[in-house]
């Protein structure tokens, strides 16, 4: 195993801050991108990574990842996380949410299919259902914009 480089989290904030990309900042501390993104996360200068496992449980085959459904949960989960999604994707996932809800139906997954809309199960226990909840929580008066 090699030595772990030292990168002084104050420069490094200094030199970021300036606008050097990760590439700059790689050969200015000897090391690697990846070992800026490690260090940058080190330093609290990256976001925190966000976790879609509540809204998306299922391993997802590669050609479905960015599907509308795929997609719509993810930002709806986003949203609930406190990230900051754009007004028109995030108007998207909840209209398309609200149209599921509204017909008592949800989705589910399989690998070799993708995505369908199937009839929701017992009522609070939709996937949908509980992520658009989670999204309208997080957002002021439940939904995008000011």
């Amino acid at each position: 195993m090699g030595r772990r480089a030292l990168i002084d989290h104050e420069e490094l904030r200094r030199l970021a801050g300036q606008g050097l990309s990760n590439a700059e900042l790689a050969a200015r501390f000897g090391v690697s991108e990846s070992g800026i993104l490690q260090a940058k996360r080190a330093a609290g200068l990256s976001k925190p990574m966000l976790d879609h496992s509540r809204a998306i449980p299922w391993k997802l085959n590669r050609a479905h990842t960015q599907s509308g459904p795929a997609t719509n949960l993810r930002n709806l989960s986003s949203a609930a996380q406190g990230r900051t999604i754009p007004p028109e994707k995030l108007n998207t996932a909840l209209r398309w949410a609200d149209r599921l809800v509204s017909a008592g139906l949800d989705v589910a997954y399989d690998p070799e299919l993708g995505f369908r809309e199937v009839p929701a199960a017992a009522a609070g226990e939709s996937l949908v259902g509980k992520v658009l909840a989670e999204a309208r929580r997080a957002l002021p008066d439940g939904r995008p914009g000011p």
